[in-house]
């Protein structure tokens, strides 16, 4: 059994959990993720890690409520147990592979969108302890939707975009992003792009167009978090790769969207109109 150290409400239908699991905290890197089981009847959902502390044994996650499955993982309380809590999984961030003194020559830049923030936070978290401050892009519908802003801005430079306005850039966070490019005169090495499907496929074609290379994580296909189940196929360069297993992280530039937001949607649909087969798709 695997015990919630703490829990806290990041806003509406959002919910972050600090886990003892220290086998796990002390393997884990930035950009891989864990399968989690609620109980012996519940599915096995996976989750990106959003820190993690060797020290305390601890791992945190962050989940979104959309479904049956993601709604019994949030209805757990600080003192409450996961059965299974299994990971660390996936490829760490390609950045891991980046001699620290080419890392410090560079300007890199992350995009978060929705739950996305929280997955990004132990990237930008690793740069800094490597000497490397990057900007991160958070954008949101409302301010009110925010979150990790305060951690972000102990380990970035944090900049804020939202659709109507009520924080930061007035706009979505390609314009932001083109601001920062056109209007401040930034250049950008490399750029990580972790949120919704469409955000980040829009996000990528930006920076395709001042060609930056740029990966993005497609944490939201999976399902079995093992690659068997089949759903998390996705087509980059022309080539089938499997989500769980090869990334959740692929070249921006070469993953096909559109066939990536079909498959996706196909699930949801599913679900609505069947929910005792429920799966999560949309977990952080």
């Amino acid at each position: 059994m695997y015990k919630i150290i703490s829990r806290r409400d990041l806003a509406p239908n959002i919910t972050e959990m600090k886990v003892h699991a220290p086998r796990v905290a002390e393997s884990a890197r930035p950009g891989q993720f864990v399968i989690v089981r609620v109980d012996e009847h519940g599915e096995r959902i996976p989750l990106t890690i959003c820190d993690y502390d060797p020290e305390e044994g601890s791992v945190t996650i962050v989940t979104q409520t959309v479904g049956i499955s993601s709604h019994k993982i949030n209805d757990l309380q600080e003192g409450d147990s996961f059965l299974d809590f299994a990971g660390p999984l996936g490829m760490p961030s390609d950045l891991l592979e980046i001699p620290t003194e080419q890392l410090r020559k560079m300007n890199i830049l992350f995009v978060a969108g929705g739950v996305g923030t929280a997955p990004v936070y132990p990237q930008a978290k690793w740069l800094h302890e490597q000497g490397v401050t990057a900007d991160v892009i958070i954008g949101a519908r409302t301010k009110d939707l925010f979150t990790y802003v305060d951690e972000m801005k102990k380990v970035a430079r944090v900049h804020l975009a939202t659709d109507d306005g009520s924080a930061g850039f007035h706009g979505m966070v390609t314009g932001l992003m083109k601001h920062l490019i056109e209007d401040e005169g930034r250049r950008f090495d490399h750029c990580v792009i972790i949120g919704p499907m469409i955000m980040m496929k829009f996000a990528a074609m930006t920076t395709k167009e001042y060609e930056i290379p740029t990966m993005v994580s497609l944490n939201a296909l999976m399902v079995d978090g093992t690659g068997m189940c089949g759903a998390c196929r996705v087509t980059v360069g022309g080539e089938t790769k499997f989500t769980c297993v090869e990334g959740p992280e692929f070249d921006g530039h070469k993953v096909d969207f559109d066939e990536a937001m079909r498959r996706q949607n196909m699930y949801r649909n599913n679900e609505k109109t069947n929910p005792e087969t429920h799966k999560c798709h949309c977990h952080a």
